[in-house]
């Protein structure tokens, strides 16, 4: 039979920020946990270049098992095929001793706890140089490990990635401090540090942490300066911006947001203009403007509209999808107290979400039950409340709003 590419892991991998080898030390990882640490074989980057290349169709099962919980889909949706009707029911794999009953909340911690110290081991900080000379391989690298936190943070939330996140930064600014490096480099260096800033800033925002959020964000934009970045520095101004929003500061979030788009990666790049958009629209609605936070909505539509599919977005902006518009429009329309406009711009926000964007998920089903609740139809948001699981995501900000959710409804 003719070798076929498997484009399907090819893709993923590519979404996730993984190596060859970064996805085989990961396998190994998690098959240590489910088979035991002293497993005889281990994964290799052989293996997923034979995986990808077509040459093995059907992995082993334990690396099969390994690849479903990283990925979070089935075995088939990774672009494997079964060698036969019988091997495409996997068997299951060996379970720890079940857990005597505990309450959720310890549960949920204990979950979280345990992502982050798969993160932490996954990603391999420890052996980021902090003596020598820099290259742009070791900046390659380091990107590599900050696209797969990125594409965890979408996975389980930000709040267990938060010490991932402030630990790598410390050997990131060590290496900076102690290292030698070219100036082409030292850019690099400030760039990819920048993009670490902000996602230790949404960490923090998602651990109720505001004021280290701001910290991070506003350490982003100076990294992102030093690195003349201006991607960088658009994507720092957007999280001050929303930095502003989360604090009640509507013309302060309304400034930076008019700042960030005269840069040149807004002009030149329609992702990053149909995010700042449609924070610049909420931030006119929160003002009253709204006129202008119309006139930003269909900017943001008409910027999304022109992006090439074909060119890859910056791992941070895999997030901005149809989805994720409809769902900003929907705050935007909060805003502006249009409820029955905005219930049915995040119900279309949850129909268009790609399965793996767990906490966007989360995310927009609370919006929906606030909504519901807030137009007096209880039957509704109880029954969208219900269907919230927020066991596997990390997001104090996502809890705190269901918590509160669950208070007004019991009183409703």
């Amino acid at each position: 039979m003719d070798r076929q590419r498997n484009t399907r892991l090819e893709a993923v991998m590519a979404e996730y920020g993984f190596t060859h080898q970064g996805l085989a030390d990961e396998i190994n990882q998690v098959t240590a946990r489910i088979f035991g640490e002293n497993h005889p074989r281990k994964c290799t980057d052989r293996h997923v270049r034979r995986w990808i290349s077509g040459e093995v169709r059907w992995p082993w099962t334990r690396y099969l098992h390994a690849l479903e919980q990283l990925f979070d889909r089935p075995a088939q949706a990774l672009g494997f095929i079964p060698r036969g009707k019988n091997s495409a029911n996997l068997p299951t794999p060996p379970r720890p001793p079940a857990p005597t009953k505990e309450v959720p909340v310890r549960r949920r911690r204990f979950i979280i706890a345990t992502a982050a110290t798969t993160v932490a081991l996954a990603l391999s900080i420890d052996e980021t140089p902090t003596g020598g000379r820099l290259a742009m391989s070791d900046i390659t690298r380091a990107r590599e490990r900050i696209n797969r936190l990125d594409a965890h943070f979408a996975a389980i939330g930000g709040e267990p990635l938060l010490t991932v996140a402030t630990t790598y930064l410390d050997r990131l600014t060590t290496a900076a401090d102690h290292c030698t490096y070219g100036p082409r480099v030292e850019q690099a260096l400030h760039t990819t540090i920048a993009s670490l800033c902000s996602s230790a800033g949404w960490a923090a925002d998602d651990a109720g942490n505001l004021d280290a959020a701001h910290r991070w964000r506003t350490t982003a934009l100076q990294r992102a300066i030093l690195g003349s970045n201006p991607q960088a520095q658009a994507r720092a101004w957007s999280d001050l911006a929303i930095h502003a929003r989360r604090g009640g500061h509507h013309r302060e979030a309304l400034r930076i947001s008019q700042t960030a788009l005269t840069s040149r990666a807004a002009r030149q790049n329609p992702r990053y203009t149909a995010l700042l958009q449609s924070r610049l629209a909420i931030s006119h609605a929160h003002t009253g403007n709204r006129p202008a936070a119309a006139r930003a909505l269909l900017a943001a539509q008409t910027a999304h509209d022109r992006i090439d599919p074909t060119q890859p977005a910056p791992r941070w902006l895999n997030f901005l999808t149809t989805a994720e518009i409809s769902g900003l429009a929907a705050i935007t329309h909060q805003a502006m107290g249009h409820l029955a406009d905005a219930e049915t711009a995040t119900a279309q926000a949850l129909t268009l979400l790609e399965p793996g964007l767990r906490r966007s998920h989360a995310y927009y089903t609370v919006q929906l039950a606030e909504l519901q609740l807030a137009q007096g139809n209880t039957t509704d948001a109880h029954t969208t409340t219900a269907a919230i699981d927020t066991t596997h995501i990390g997001s104090r900000a996502i809890t705190d709003r269901l918590a509160t959710l669950h208070r007004a409804l019991a009183t409703a």
